[in-house]
């Protein structure tokens, strides 16, 4: 890992706001992801598994989290299951983990090697009436790929038949989107990173660069900050461009004249910045640009001024999208009569903002968390209100991440450049 150790305390916070949870006499089991390939046996990038890490802050691949706070063995009411490791192995891949540093990092006290974890699990099988099983149940996951998880509990389910199965899942939706002041603290570091990525981006436009030059600027600025790597495949889209919410090929010119709209995040610790900032290739906002831009940073404002405790994301949702609306009849866009003979189920304002207002931040960008219950304290957001105008050849999208309070809000990214004024002051002093 590049980031600076984390103080397990964290993980060991999360392991008892789960063990609160569980029933009595009851284990739960967390394997974790494999290590992928892509052609023949060259790998991808490897990601951990988000739950394992929100347990133990392990990275390395196949680890498994067993929590049994009823074991009769008062030893192993939590075990982390590492690989063994491997001299020829490691002469490949490099260092894997002894069971001292595992324990290091995650405040795991028995640690046991993968190897040989079959039988101690059976013991606790034996013992244990109720079993929790993990599954990705992200709301957005693409549910037409039969996934590794799904093949290790359809095995273990096979072998113990006879036990009352539970679905972990539905206690991690809920503890992971109620982020601890530790996670806050480890998720600003994330923050200030992609801030100082954002200063530096300000520092190097100018008409002919390249939108991959920009994101190399990013990137530069994340690995030398100690970020793990971007929390998602960045988006740099200049001109038209920016009308394409995930626009990734990043591989045209920018130009005078142009803004571009930048979405980007490093992740630190494992946890993710999500960043969207859209500024003037030449410095310099048009007066049209700098009312659109008004425009989308004054619907910002307002969905951060009610997303607090107690509202429910659909009334949040519907809220801003009726300021989009106002915003979208002052600039001209749409009109009175466009809205009264609209269709309600495809407004008008939707031509020019055509994506959510805001998502779950966390271990991973769009993190667990439920969209059907009012927001709590705790919770932490994006908010990304945009327009995109393709008669102008324009997108703008603003976007900041939201800790929710017992009393409002905290917004951690207050000291990033935002105004028009803020932006073309910070873009002078090349």
């Amino acid at each position: 890992m590049k980031y600076e150790a984390i103080a397990p305390a964290l993980y060991t916070q999360n392991r008892q706001r789960f063990i609160q949870q569980m029933q009595p006499a009851s284990v739960a089991i967390f394997p974790g992801n494999p290590a992928l390939t892509t052609n023949g046996d060259q790998p991808y990038v490897y990601v951990p598994n988000s739950d394992i890490l929100w347990l133990s802050g392990i990275r390395q691949e196949k680890t498994m989290v067993i929590l049994y706070p009823d074991n009769p063995d008062t030893s192993a009411k939590e075990v982390l299951v590492i690989l063994r490791p491997n001299e020829h192995l490691e002469k490949w891949e490099g260092h894997k983990l002894t069971k001292e540093e595992a324990s290091a990092i995650s405040g795991i006290e028995n640690v046991q090697y993968l190897d040989a974890i079959d039988p101690v699990l059976q013991v606790m099988m034996h013992h244990a009436d109720i079993v929790y099983l993990n599954t990705n149940e992200n709301d957005r996951l693409d549910g037409s790929i039969y996934r590794q998880d799904l093949i290790f509990v359809s095995d273990w389910m096979k072998r113990f038949p006879l036990h009352r199965y539970e679905r972990s899942a539905r206690i991690l939706k809920d503890l992971r989107s109620i982020k601890t002041k530790e996670e806050i603290a480890v998720t600003q570091r994330a923050i200030d990173i992609t801030e100082k990525a954002f200063r530096r981006v300000m520092q190097s436009v100018h008409p002919g660069i390249m939108e991959f030059e920009i994101e190399a600027e990013i990137t530069h600025e994340f690995l030398r900050n100690r970020a793990t790597r971007h929390a998602y495949g960045a988006i740099v889209a200049s001109g038209d461009r920016a009308r394409t919410l995930h626009y990734v090929e990043n591989n045209q010119e920018c130009k005078d004249g142009e803004l571009i709209l930048m979405d980007f995040g490093a992740e630190y610790g494992n946890y993710a910045a999500d960043l969207s900032r859209t500024i003037p290739v030449n410095g310099k906002f048009t007066k049209r640009q700098a009312e659109v831009y008004n425009a989308v940073l004054d619907v910002h404002n307002y969905a951060k001024s009610i997303l607090k405790p107690g509202i429910s994301i659909v009334d949040y949702t519907k809220l801003v999208n009726e300021e989009t609306e106002r915003q979208c009849l002052k600039l001209g866009l749409i009109t009175e009569a466009d809205i009264k003979n609209g269709d309600p189920d495809n407004p008008a304002y939707k031509k020019y903002f055509y994506h959510g207002v805001s998502h779950h931040l966390g271990l991973d960008v769009h993190d667990l968390g439920t969209r059907v219950q009012p927001v709590k304290a705790g919770m932490l957001f994006t908010v990304e209100p945009g327009l995109y105008i393709e008669e102008e050849g324009m997108g703008i999208r603003i976007e900041n991440n939201i800790w929710i309070t017992e009393t409002g809000h905290i917004d951690l990214m207050k000291n990033i450049p935002i105004t028009v004024e803020e932006i073309e002051a910070a873009m002078a002093k090349k």
